[in-house]
């Protein structure tokens, strides 16, 4: 990450300084005028009156910008207003090739730089890329965001740092094309991010995957020239506060054709190096995690492979036996990703968890009943749902919650297996959430469906275009919590 935030104790004279103004403000405060001339002032007054939220001044040696927070009725929505003010200000900072800005925050509760700064660095996001030009190879001019004020300290500004990073490690795994990150190079990549952040990784190999008999995995990596991965993250602090493990589960299909039963939407196939993006999520957590010492035992699990329809690839009308014993007909070879998390949710029991996430691009049921501003969420436990969804609103990633009533699992019944992989056209996020709950007996569970989220054509604010690395804030600050 090129971007770099920091705490200063105060900001020096003649710096590229960004003020947070109260809202409602009508009149400039005193500390935000210190240097301004009668002109300029009544100029940020003029804007201010005309109700404007961002204003520019250019003072020639150096900018002054100030932004108007918002008055909301809650503090999430008027962080979330903060949020999208920092993508607006990074814009105005390219533009005026703002190397170092300071944020000050002249608000009451000085709640506003932490969700600002965030914005300007999420906003900041590059992906690398392949491009050979000398233009494209350049950094961006912006270096260094610095928090100001008593409200602030190394730590805190240090933790928001760690958390745009996990986001970032996110958002470059899916990113990724499939030439660049089969299966093995992804679990190569969360090893290394292991390596850097401070917590421990195993990668099972096909001999392994095939000694446990995890047949869905093992099903849906027929077709491919790849071998498959099962890759285990623990983060096991000394200290850690919780004496069951909280499990993070991530679907991991690097690229996906839909198998034998081909995507049949024109185009669909152009994104589906995104169909990694709970995998990667559960790695740019577990960096957050460790990078920030939070006190928590954490345990990440993705299985990885590709979905293809070559040679040997599973079939509809296959019969796959699970890693838990369970029998599944395969109605859709594009319904995989369930298979591949089923082993995973079973193998996860062993751990005796407190808790078991998982998070998946699984449906496009899901996108088409919420789309990308939410994510579908179900499971089996009151306690945490709630405290999730509470975490979603603080961070914007806000989840809804499906329901797994009964009547859901007529949707999956087979005739000739225990189950089969897919439900009616009606319901399909909520079939495949039965599909799971198969699987994830034995401890509280929570799914969450991001496959609208995770991968944008176009960009949105702060989250830009392409990988977005959603679920990484949402789950850092709900595991925060549990600390």
């Amino acid at each position: 990450m090129s971007l770099q935030l920091t705490y200063a104790a105060t900001a020096p004279a003649a710096a590229d300084t960004v003020f947070i103004l109260p809202a409602g403000t009508t009149t400039l405060p005193d500390a935000a005028a210190t240097d301004l001339p009668e002109a300029a002032r009544q100029y940020v007054a003029d804007q201010l009156a005309a109700d404007s939220k961002l204003i520019s001044l250019n003072h020639f040696t150096h900018q002054h910008y100030f932004v108007v927070a918002a008055d909301k009725a809650t503090p999430a929505l008027a962080a979330e207003v903060l949020r999208k003010s920092g993508h607006q200000l990074h814009a105005r900072l390219k533009t005026d090739k703002v190397a170092a800005l300071y944020v000050q925050d002249l608000t009451s509760d000085s709640a506003g730089a932490l969700p600002l700064a965030e914005g300007i660095a999420l906003s900041a996001y590059q992906f690398a890329g392949y491009k050979t030009d000398e233009k494209s190879q350049q950094a961006p001019t912006l270096a260094q965001v610095y928090l100001t004020g008593s409200a602030f300290t190394t730590q805190l500004v240090q933790e928001l740092q760690a958390v745009v990073e996990g986001v970032f490690l996110a958002r470059d795994l899916v990113n990724a094309p499939y030439n660049k990150l089969n299966a093995t190079q992804f679990a190569e990549r969360m090893a290394a991010a292991g390596e850097e952040a401070g917590f421990q990784t195993e990668i099972l190999d096909l001999v392994r995957i095939e000694a446990l008999r995890m047949g869905g995995l093992l099903g849906v990596n027929q077709g491919s020239p790849e071998p498959p991965t099962f890759t285990i993250m623990e983060y096991k602090p000394e200290g850690a506060t919780n004496a069951k493990p909280f499990v993070l589960v991530g679907k991991g299909v690097v690229y996906d054709t839909g198998g034998l039963s081909l995507k049949p939407t024109p185009n669909s196939m152009d994104m589906m190096k995104c169909d990694m993006a709970g995998g990667a999520a559960v790695v740019g957590t577990l960096y957050a995690l460790a990078k920030n010492q939070v006190p928590l035992h954490v345990i990440g699990l993705v299985p990885a492979t590709d979905n293809r329809p070559g040679g040997p690839a599973f079939a509809p009308g296959d019969v796959l036996t699970m890693y838990s014993g369970l029998t599944v007909e395969v109605m859709n070879t594009d319904a995989e990703g369930r298979l591949i998390l089923a082993d995973a949710l079973a193998f996860a029991k062993k751990y005796n968890p407190a808790l078991v996430i998982d998070m998946a691009t699984l449906t496009g049921a899901a996108a088409r009943a919420i789309g990308q501003e939410g994510i579908v969420g179900m499971g089996t436990t009151d306690d945490y749902m709630p405290q999730l969804q509470q975490a979603g609103r603080r961070v914007h990633e806000r989840v809804v919650e499906f329901p797994l009533w009964e009547e859901y699992a007529e949707h999956i019944k087979s005739d000739i297996a225990d189950i089969k992989n897919l439900g009616r056209a009606e319901a399909g996020a909520i079939s495949a959430g039965k599909f799971l709950e198969r699987f994830a007996e034995g401890y509280p569970w929570i799914h969450l469906d991001i496959a609208a989220p995770a991968y944008l054509m176009a960009p949105d604010s702060y989250r830009g275009k392409g990988g977005t690395g959603t679920t990484v804030r949402l789950l850092y600050d709900f595991l925060k919590m549990q600390a």
